[in-house]
């Protein structure tokens, strides 16, 4: 039986059966947003700025990158950034978590756990992102929060927010939830401050691009190689992200032949989840890695992404750092 995103893609007979419950969706979202804004439902406010970064589909676009782009970014221009996450695929309960790089995914997620090893930017995780920014000021001296994946949790108020877009699938068939991808209508992106694009961008938009670095060993990182050292060769290929063929295209993009497994996102894998029965070499992703080393075995590999973003994006961003500060 196939998936239900399946048929996101395009108009066909499930989207369109699925159609009328998609308008209700799209009612009940802009109702939910519209309340916010008009005080029926309460906004926090924090005594930090708020950078939102998120999107308006399901499934991966991209959000973890840019995220420790970010970061990074924040940390140049002289900012001490701090991070709040929902923690998917964790059982967090309700107080919320810190982050560290010795956390495990089972704890806290697997993003997050990936986010704060490359940053090392004070963490927390909570599904109510409030309580978790809460958290984050009392334990830290940060003084500008990044939310990873906060677009629609209205509670949180923010000063700037990020819309990530796949810029090869872009938005489906253009339907909301069930009958197509969208958690709010492409109209919402015109409100945001930045559409940044994981992929070619279209005006008004800024885009991004991948940028890989060496190939690491799980069982030794100190062990690297290029990714073109590998051209030609079969491989294993795994991966429990949001669109696990943008990992796939990547490494057939250069050379390596691959079987290809492609787990849900956020998948807690067990050890005979990566050792198929041969010995051939298992690519995985950054973010299955973290959940991966305690039973990794010589034959296993992450691919650690990086992003380059245009110039325009970075500058924007500064200015209305800037345009905060004098506020």
């Amino acid at each position: 039986m196939k998936r239900l995103d399946s048929y996101w893609e395009n108009y066909n007979a499930v989207s369109i059966a699925l159609w009328p419950i998609s308008l209700i969706f799209r009612l009940l979202a802009w109702m939910r947003r519209y309340a916010y804004r008009i005080g029926l439902f309460k906004q926090h406010k924090l005594p930090v700025p708020v950078i939102i970064v998120g999107n308006i589909s399901v499934g991966g676009t991209g959000k973890t990158p840019l995220v420790i782009w970010l970061a990074e970014y924040l940390k140049e221009l002289g900012y001490k950034p701090g991070i709040v996450a929902r923690g998917y695929g964790a059982q967090i309960g309700k107080i919320p978590r810190q982050v560290d790089a010795e956390s495990s995914a089972e704890e806290v997620g697997d993003e997050p756990l990936l986010i704060t090893r490359r940053t090392g930017c004070p963490m927390f995780v909570a599904p109510n992102r409030v309580a978790a920014a809460h958290a984050l000021l009392e334990n830290s001296d940060c003084d500008v929060i990044i939310s990873d994946d906060g677009l629609q949790h209205y509670a949180l108020g923010r000063d700037i927010e990020i819309a990530v877009v796949d810029g090869k699938r872009r938005f489906g068939n253009g339907c909301c939830l069930p009958a197509g991808p969208l958690r709010e209508p492409p109209s919402r992106l015109a409100t945001v401050d930045l559409v940044m694009v994981n992929g070619a961008s279209e005006p008004n938009e800024h885009s991004m691009h991948i940028s890989i670095g060496k190939v690491v060993n799980l069982h030794n990182q100190d062990l690297t190689h290029n990714l073109e050292e590998f051209s030609g060769e079969q491989i294993h290929a795994m991966a429990g992200i949001g669109c696990p063929q943008r990992f796939f295209q990547l490494l057939k993009d250069h050379g390596l032949q691959l079987i290809e497994w492609a787990f849900p996102d956020h998948f807690r894998f067990a050890k005979a989840d990566i050792t198929p029965d041969d010995e051939l070499l298992v690519f995985m992703t950054e973010k299955d890695a973290v959940k991966c080393k305690h039973f990794a075995q010589p034959r296993h590999w992450y691919l650690p992404i990086d992003v380059n973003v245009d110039d325009a994006f970075s500058n924007r961003l500064a200015e209305l750092l800037r345009g905060l500060k004098r506020g």
